[in-house]
């Protein structure tokens, strides 16, 4: 089971993790932007694919607002690299294929489907303050509507 969901005010969990393009990403090299840090369930799904290229469709205004965006699933860097090429995709995904900061952030949770239990991500995004503090929380998200609402936070944070 997941560590306890970090609240709005604490320091953010730190990540260094493989991410598309065999590269890395850490929040310490974020550090004094904000971060919209979404955690998705699984590439090239429907609702995935569509809150993946809402957040692109809106990267530059993020941008604007002092903002990058950072998706991460357990998904594998090829897996991640595919999806990015497949959809067009210009912010960084990161692999978390040991769920490490899946548990961090309390994403990592027991789902039911068709009356059968399963571990999975939640769908829940943190938006960051340039000084590694969660500023806001978006629990069990639902896709439409979501990135331009995390876009307005974040010009506001």
């Amino acid at each position: 089971m997941s560590a306890a969901r970090p609240a709005i005010g604490d320091l953010a969990p730190e990540f260094d993790l493989p991410r598309d393009g065999a590269g890395r990403i850490s929040l310490e090299s974020l550090r004094g932007r904000k971060v919209a840090l979404y955690f998705y369930p699984k590439d090239d799904t429907s609702g995935c694919t569509r809150e993946a290229i809402d957040f692109q469709g809106l990267k530059g205004e993020f941008e604007k607002a002092g903002a990058v965006v950072v998706g991460v699933s357990p998904d594998a860097v090829k897996s991640h690299d595919k999806f990015k090429a497949k959809h067009g995709l210009d912010f960084p995904l990161i692999s978390d294929e040991a769920r490490t900061l899946l548990e961090a952030y309390g994403v990592w949770v027991e789902k039911s489907m068709y009356g059968r239990k399963y571990m999975g991500v939640e769908r829940t995004t943190f938006l960051i303050g340039g000084d590694g503090r969660i500023a806001r929380i978006w629990n069990k998200v639902k896709v439409p509507g979501h990135a331009a609402e995390v876009l307005e936070a974040a010009r506001k944070a």
